[in-house]
């Protein structure tokens, strides 16, 4: 009995050094200073975190403006996450998305618009059924320009809801891109049922609320 109560004990201190650490490596990514990543060819980047990628990359994908949205990891501290690693939740890293975008037809603040529209803005590591810190809301900022129009857009809905807004707002470090099958999901699987269940209603949601930003009558 002795010795297990000493292994427990060594199992509690591993497991609590380990988080410690954890969180000590996910302060330095969010006190770090942002990357900015260049215009090229006339295109810009935005990256956002919000639930499930396969959902989100549909959204953005048939907003005016949006040549590409793609699937992968960001806001952790770990390198070269994979979908099982981020699924434990210890990689710090949350299920974001890179969007390629014309800035002379769709602004990063109506990409942030589009982005506390299309999900639960109050739910916490998570949208609907999927939780977990992978799923976590979190809104990149590359500069301070992008920053200010951010927590200015939060501050003002949760005076709106009157209610706190659960996304984070972190520096832009990195962006993972996800493994192949993840990419275009919704359009290769649309009789996955998640796709049904999930995915396609949270579209159309979305569609119901910005007719005016759809890039046809999808």
């Amino acid at each position: 009995m002795k010795n297990i109560i000493i292994t427990v004990c060594i199992a509690m201190l591993f497991s609590c050094q380990n988080n410690a650490q954890t969180n000590k490596n996910q302060e330095t990514v969010i006190n770090a200073s942002p990357v900015e990543v260049p215009v090229k060819n006339g295109k810009a980047k935005a990256y956002f975190a919000s639930g499930c990628f396969w959902c989100v990359e549909a959204i953005y994908e048939h907003v005016k403006g949006v040549d590409e949205s793609i699937s992968g990891y960001s806001g952790g501290h770990s390198k070269n996450p994979t979908y099982e690693a981020s699924n434990t939740g210890r990689t710090g890293h949350a299920e974001a998305v890179e969007i390629i975008y014309d800035p002379k037809v769709v602004s990063f603040s109506t990409l942030v618009d589009i982005y506390f529209g299309s999900q639960n803005p109050t739910q916490v590591n998570g949208q609907g059924n999927d939780r977990g810190s992978q799923y976590r809301s979190i809104i990149f900022y590359q500069n301070e320009e992008q920053k200010q129009i951010i927590l200015k857009k939060k501050e003002a809905l949760a005076k709106k809801l009157n209610a706190t807004v659960a996304a984070e707002v972190y520096p832009f470090q990195k962006f993972w891109i996800a493994e192949d099958y993840h990419q275009n999901y919704e359009r290769l699987h649309p009789n996955n049922s998640y796709i049904q269940n999930v995915s396609i209603p949270r579209f159309n949601r979305f569609k119901a609320k910005f007719p005016e930003l759809l890039k046809d009558k999808h």
